[in-house]
């Protein structure tokens, strides 16, 4: 059942076109906001390093450069469905390929107005910083919109329909969900009961409750079609909406094409590999970004080298052996965190491993030293890896490469993952770390490989860094 929660609060919410326009407006204002400083900061910048006496005239040169800029940031924000319902808002990939957009409209109509300017940099600098400003913005409007919403024990129930052990699996990932709360399912197969959660016991009876619900999960790949579609078509009248929980084929299937001249309509699954202008642009992003972190991270790595060479005996770097593209392996560069030798302590702690699959795990590692503790925490053992990307051994983004006693534990179809390079930061980084299933894991590094490009690579270093903050998952 919905949460009791404050009369006031609740009531508001209730009304939908009351709830719209504040959202419409708040985002609106927001990403207005963002840009503008955005431009501010740009030219800030810039005049600081060249001439520092004209600061004070880079507000009303902001404020000369903002009204198009501004105009062109709403229309395509609003093509794009960014100021939709929460449910129904595109992430942050979405936001960052729109900001590109509106860099190139005002870049295009600045051209062709014959814009005198003495450089691009206003260009790119405020693209930088929008990036910056807009998306943190945004952040911040969804998490204190969703602290409103939960407070007033704004919920979608959801009914999950399939078989029992994938109404089960859904059920509990959704369980520490803020926004989806599970309410009852239909299954097709037996089920022990699910605690909290409504039996409807068929797609007849579940049809005169949908007064009740505000979505339904279809949680197998394989649902019978006649059915789907009528559970589909009744649910769109009755304003529920529909999702479904992906199956790997089905992630599979976004990177496919069509074999003509076949007695019988066949798709080939292209391989999940970058080529071509592919791996062009994500070489060319890994090296400039990697260059750049180097710079930005040089003194924090430094702090770390001294802290561990001061507290214990050992090496600072940990050169730990991992398989990369192809199996082949490479010495992934960390900071060390253990104590000297722990590699050989290993197999006696075997039995205290706490991840289910081929991971390695123990929330309390007894060789874990005290500062290496701090850096795992925070993950900054892992910053010296930007070396491995500048040497070509690792991109920024992508799966995470493990540790050989990890690799040599996966099954076949998980070795997939092994196509690209490994990755710095990925979709399991920002989709809860260490407290993942592992299959879901692999799961995850099929869907960024299916649907990666600049832009999302570029969400979700920047969704990395709130992760690490969180601390959730990294043990």
């Amino acid at each position: 059942m919905r949460a009791g929660k404050p009369l006031v609060l609740r009531s508001v919410l209730r009304f939908d076109t009351v709830r719209a326009l504040a959202r419409i407006t708040l985002l609106v204002a927001l990403d207005l906001a963002g840009l503008f400083l955005a431009i501010y900061t740009a030219l800030v910048l810039k005049t600081a390093i060249v001439a520092p006496e004209q600061l004070i005239q880079m507000w009303d040169q902001a404020k000369e450069y903002f009204p198009l800029g501004g105009l062109v940031m709403l229309l395509l924000f609003a093509r794009s469905g960014l100021y939709r319902d929460r449910a129904q808002r595109p992430g942050f990939t979405r936001v960052i390929a729109s900001l590109f957009q509106v860099m190139l409209v005002v870049l295009i109509y600045a051209e062709i107005e014959g814009e005198p300017f003495q450089s691009y940099y206003i260009f790119y600098g405020s693209l930088f910083f929008a990036l910056l400003y807009v998306s943190s913005l945004r952040w911040l409007f969804e998490r204190l919109s969703g602290i409103v919403l939960r407070a007033a024990g704004y919920r979608r129930r959801a009914v999950l329909v399939g078989s029992g052990s994938n109404i089960q699996a859904v059920s509990h990932a959704l369980r520490d969900s803020s926004e989806i709360e599970p309410y009852g399912f239909v299954t097709r197969t037996p089920v022990a009961l699910l605690d909290g959660l409504r039996d409807f016991r068929s797609l007849e009876q579940l049809e005169r409750h949908f007064d009740a619900i505000d979505e339904v999960l279809i949680t197998d790949a394989d649902f019978p079609q006649d059915q789907a579609v009528e559970l589909v078509d009744q649910c769109h009248q009755h304003g529920v909406r529909v999702r479904v929980a992906p199956s790997t084929m089905e992630i599979l299937m976004d990177r496919v094409e069509f074999v003509p001249g076949q007695a019988l309509p066949l798709f080939e699954l292209k391989p999940p590999v970058f080529d071509g202008v592919d791996f062009a642009v994500k070489r060319t992003f890994d090296l400039v970004g990697a260059t750049l972190l180097i710079v930005a991270l040089a003194p924090l790595m430094t702090l770390a080298a001294l802290a561990i060479k001061l507290s214990s005996r050992g090496p600072v770097l940990y050169r730990s052996m991992r398989p990369g593209i192809g199996g082949h392996p490479f010495a992934c560069f960390k900071f060390r965190t253990m104590v000297q030798g722990a590699e050989h302590l290993q197999d006696r702690l075997e039995e205290h491993n706490e991840v289910g699959g081929a991971i390695f795990k123990i929330r309390d590692d007894p060789r874990v030293t005290g500062v290496g503790r701090f850096l795992r925490r925070w993950s900054l053992d892992e910053l010296p890896q930007v070396f491995n990307v500048v040497l070509g051994q690792m991109s920024l983004v992508g799966p995470r490469p493990l540790p050989q006693r990890d690799y040599e534990r996966l099954e076949d179809w998980h070795r997939k993952r092994y196509l690209v390079l490994p990755g710095m930061t990925g979709l399991w980084q920002v989709s809860g770390r260490s407290e993942l299933d592992f299959d879901e894991l692999v799961r995850l590094d099929f869907l960024y490989l299916e649907r990666w490009s600049v832009f999302l690579d570029l969400t979700i270093m920047l969704k990395t860094i709130p992760a690490v903050f969180r601390t959730r998952g990294a043990w």
